[in-house]
């Protein structure tokens, strides 16, 4: 499991950070809201621990736009703002729990866990266990075949790997970053357009041919999979 820390003061970060990761979790830690959001918007975590008073971008800004671009990430806000006018507010941009300081590790590392337990990523729309579903679009994951439809689409393995990645995300916005860190591994160069081309690819076969679209763009942040883009 990989998680996020945004945590502007730099010995609890660090604090948070080393107990994590010897609690067996891989651990990024940004200081501040702007690296923080990049971060959050530009790979893949499973879960984000997010202190509300950050410089240049406060937690509640990060949230609200990781929930406005439907990036589901679970998101524990940690913050010495105990209201509970604060608390609701957390809740109501879409935090999935509250953590007040000071804090005891231990708890936090329980919530933590039960964070994973009830939000542990799931295959979307699994019509089996070796099949994943999105509208009429189905992957079968151990023939690594698709159809839409009934009509069987003939697939390159990298335009393979690249619908199973969208139809695991169903939903959520994939940076061109993330994509080129998954699929190709390698670190995005903004001057190539590698990812563009094989989404183009991807489109003609799986969107194309048939009357609603699954792939979509969304402008300055990335791609996603979705039957509903709304």
């Amino acid at each position: 499991m990989k998680i996020l820390i945004i945590e502007d003061e730099i010995k609890a970060g660090q604090y948070l950070q080393k107990g994590l990761t010897e609690s067996g979790y891989a651990v990024d830690l940004s200081h501040d809201g702007v690296d923080g959001l990049y971060h959050a918007t530009s790979a893949l975590y499973d879960l984000i621990i997010l202190d509300i008073m950050l410089p240049k971008l406060d937690g509640w800004q990060i949230l609200n736009t990781l929930r406005s671009s439907n990036i589901t990430t679970p998101v524990i806000m940690l913050t010495a703002k105990e209201q509970v006018d604060d608390r609701v507010k957390g809740f109501e941009l879409g935090a999935n729990d509250y953590v007040t300081k000071p804090y005891a590790f231990a708890e936090l590392l329980a919530r933590v866990k039960n964070i994973f337990r009830h939000h542990t990523p799931q295959p979307q729309v699994s019509s089996s266990p070796n099949s994943l579903k999105v509208a009429d679009l189905e992957l079968d994951v151990l023939k690594r075949t698709a159809t839409r439809g009934g009509t069987s689409i003939q697939l390159t393995a990298k335009e393979y790997l690249l619908l199973e990645l969208f139809m695991r995300k169903q939903g959520q916005v994939l940076s061109r970053t993330t994509i080129a860190s998954l699929i190709w591994d390698m670190n995005f160069d903004s001057d190539t357009n590698v990812i563009d081309v094989a989404v183009k690819r991807l489109r003609s076969k799986i969107d194309k041919p048939f009357d609603t679209p699954l792939i979509h763009t969304v402008r300055g942040m990335g791609y996603k999979l979705d039957e509903d883009d709304q």
